[in-house]
Parts: structure tokens; sequence; C-alpha cells
């Protein structure tokens, strides 16, 4: 059997390349933010691990002629043309498994940190201001709580909410029976009507793309507290922000954003426009650049869960 070569094109744990390596499959590391570059050597890989610099569009799979194998560093696989890569038979690959224990702690974090105006008093003090009463907190025993979507990471968050004596429901257009000890299944209407928190844990897809409009926002009975740890787009933020002036949405917890960039380092408000800068000013929304899976631990496990799946696909397979 001639040697399986896989091209690592991020930096990531040592432990993928350590345990691809123990498997017998060479690994050759090119971090580049050159999309070109990747495009004069993919011929010669027999997979690719990515994460999210650049699109593997037609071009980079038609180019990767002995491809079998992209694994995606992560959960979301809208940086990869899926189908035409399964059409041409190669295998695509995520690690969900490997982040959404973070993905459920910062969630319940950013609710929790809202709700108790933490990032609010904690810039007051160190103002030297001392103020309590203008930062009563809310509890969220008695609330409901509705996840949208019901995959790796909303059922992470949903396991986190146990013991603070709320209701959580959850909405999945793409499962059937999934009602367990942490959240019991409901329809889109029912979300509508009962939730008092919604959490956002849908992929980017067509159908998802600002799917959280004024429309949306509107559906709900009552007057929600949203939080997005899934994709920026799936929000519009223009509709967002009117939400928030008019009180409909009383809260947010932002840990991705519209405007993000496939890298971005820097943010700028003034070419952000009005909507972002209201954003990063008022009191109840509360920002994170897109952290909500970075961690110690899920940095290994990332990496772990992958390595294994890519191990299945070349090593198991034969």
């Amino acid at each position: 059997m001639s040697t399986i070569k896989i091209l690592l094109t991020d930096n990531c744990h040592h432990v993928l390349k350590q345990k691809l390596e123990t498997a017998g499959i060479s690994c050759d590391e090119f971090f580049t933010d050159s999309k070109e570059k990747l495009l004069n050597c993919i011929h010669q890989y027999n997979g690719v691990v990515v994460r999210s610099k650049f699109i593997v569009d037609k071009q980079f799979i038609d180019s990767g002629i002995r491809l079998k194998c992209i694994g995606r560093l992560g959960s979301g696989m809208e940086t990869i043309d899926v189908e035409y890569a399964e059409k041409k038979g190669i295998t695509c690959l995520n690690s969900p498994e490997g982040n959404r224990d973070a993905v459920g702690e910062h969630t319940l974090a950013m609710l929790l940190g809202l709700f108790n105006h933490l990032n609010k008093i904690n810039n007051e003090i160190k103002q030297g201001l001392w103020r309590r009463e203008a930062n009563r907190g809310l509890e969220l025993k008695g609330k409901t709580v509705g996840i949208m979507g019901y995959g790796n990471m909303g059922a992470a968050f949903a396991k986190r909410l146990q013991g603070f004596d709320v209701e959580t429901l959850a909405y999945d257009k793409y499962k059937t029976r999934f009602s367990d000890n942490y959240a019991k299944k409901v329809d889109l209407k029912t979300l509508f009507e009962n939730a008092d928190i919604l959490s956002l844990h849908v992929p980017l897809t067509e159908e998802t793309h600002y799917m959280v409009d004024n429309k949306f926002l509107q559906s709900f009975k009552k007057d929600i507290y949203l939080i997005n740890t899934s994709r920026g787009k799936v929000i519009k933020t223009s509709d967002l922000v009117d939400k928030l002036k008019l009180g409909k949405v009383k809260g947010s917890c932002l840990d991705v954003l519209e405007y993000e960039n496939m890298i971005m380092d820097k943010l700028d408000p003034e070419a952000l426009g009005e909507d972002f800068k209201y954003l990063i000013h008022a009191d109840n929304v509360l920002l994170s650049p897109h952290v909500a899976g970075w961690t110690v631990e899920s940095k290994y496990k990332l990496a772990d869960v992958l390595a294994t799946k890519i191990i299945n696909v070349f090593i198991l397979d034969e």
C-alpha cells in the first residue's frame, strides 16, 4: 500500500499529527493564507485538514485529484462544498464532539452574565461606581429556554441548564424523537408561544441565512432574550437592532457577528456601521469574539476526534 499523505493547512493541537502518524499516515504542515499556494500542491495529497481560512470550492476539490477525505477542525461546514466533494467520492468530516462542551458552557456563561449585568458592573466598579439597585439581576429559575437546533451544541447547552429549574424546549426541523432528560421536542409554533429565551445552534445554510429577521422575532408571543453562538449571518443584524430598540428583544448574547470576515483580527466600528456601533454600546448586549468553542480542552479534543475519524476513513475502511 502506498503512503497516505495528509496536508494540514492550519495550526492545531499536535495530537492530530501525532495520532495520524502513529497510524501510519504521513502529515505535512503548510500554514498559509494563500489559497493559490495550496492549489499548487493539493494534488499530492490523499486528505486535507482545514479550518476556515479559505473556501474549499469546486476549483480546490478538482485540484485535489487524489483526495479521499476533507477534514474540518470544528463543526461548521459552510466553507466546504460538501455536496460537490461527496459527488466525487470524497468523505467530508468535522469534529463537533470536540468543542460541544465548550460551546455549552460559554452559552450558559453569556446568559448568566447578561442576566446579572456582570460586564457592566465590572466596568462600573473599576470606574469607582458602586450601583446596587441599578443592577438588580434576573434569575433563570422559572424561565422557558428555547433551543433552535438540537445537535451537539444545542444538546450540550440543554444539559448544562439542568439544576436551574427552567423548562427547556427544543426545535429541530431535521430531527425526530429527540426529547431526552434535558429538553422536550416541540414544533416551531410552540417555541414561539412559550420561549423567554432563545438560543441558536443551527448551521449556516441557504435556509438559515438571515433566518432571524423582523418577521421571525415578531413571531414570539413574549419579549425574549436572544443568544447566538452558531453563525453570525443566521441573524439579520439590522432587524435585531430594531427589536432591541423596541424592547421585543430584551437583551442579546452574541458570540458571532454578521460582519465576520474569513479572518478578522481588528474591529472597526466606523467601517461596520451604525448597527454594530449600537451593539457595542448597548448595556443589554453581551459580545464575545467567536470563542464559544475555544478552550484549552477543546483544542485537544477537536484534533483528537478528527484524527480518529480520518483514520477510520483510510485505515479501518480498507
